[in-house]
């Protein structure tokens, strides 16, 4: 039996650490593309004729997949939003620069809302690479589990 309490600072570090430490490698190129687009208009023969939708990025498409495959992934994120106040993406960075460890939960609500939403709409992973809400949100959570991991302070 686990001596780790559910919902305290090591349990959340145990669910997060996994997927905080496979997204972090991507900061590097979320932070180098923040403000410049990170998607195309496909251009091919005929396009007058057809709808435009755009071709992104490989590394985006990586960090996309990279993040659908784990398990942090909260279909639920409208009520982190609206128990938060947060209605912009100036509400999120202020919501992220201000989060602690307690909080990791509606971290993972912001970066939920953003690759479950640009399934739908196209634009919003565009957003949220240029908007710096990827890189930062992915960077606090990834200092958060490093900072609490009492296993790390073992070593």
């Amino acid at each position: 039996m686990s001596d780790i309490v559910e919902n305290s600072p090591q349990d959340i570090v145990n669910r997060y650490k996994e997927p905080m430490d496979q997204l972090v490698k991507y900061v590097p190129w979320l932070e180098e593309n923040a403000q410049s687009s990170v998607e195309q208009d496909y251009n091919g023969r005929d396009m007058e004729h057809t709808i435009h939708f755009p071709v992104y990025d490989s590394n985006l498409l990586s960090f996309i997949k990279c993040a659908q495959q784990t398990d942090i992934l909260d279909r639920n994120y409208i009520y982190v939003y609206r128990r938060r106040g947060i209605s912009s993406y100036k509400d999120e960075l202020e919501f992220i620069d201000s989060a602690d460890i307690m909080k990791m939960d509606d971290l993972a609500g912001i970066l939920s809302k953003y690759i479950l939403e640009g399934n739908v709409k196209g634009m919003v992973w565009a957003q949220g690479v240029s908007n710096g809400v990827f890189a930062k949100v992915v960077k606090k959570m990834h200092e958060l589990v490093h900072f609490w991991d009492h296993e790390d302070i073992q070593r």
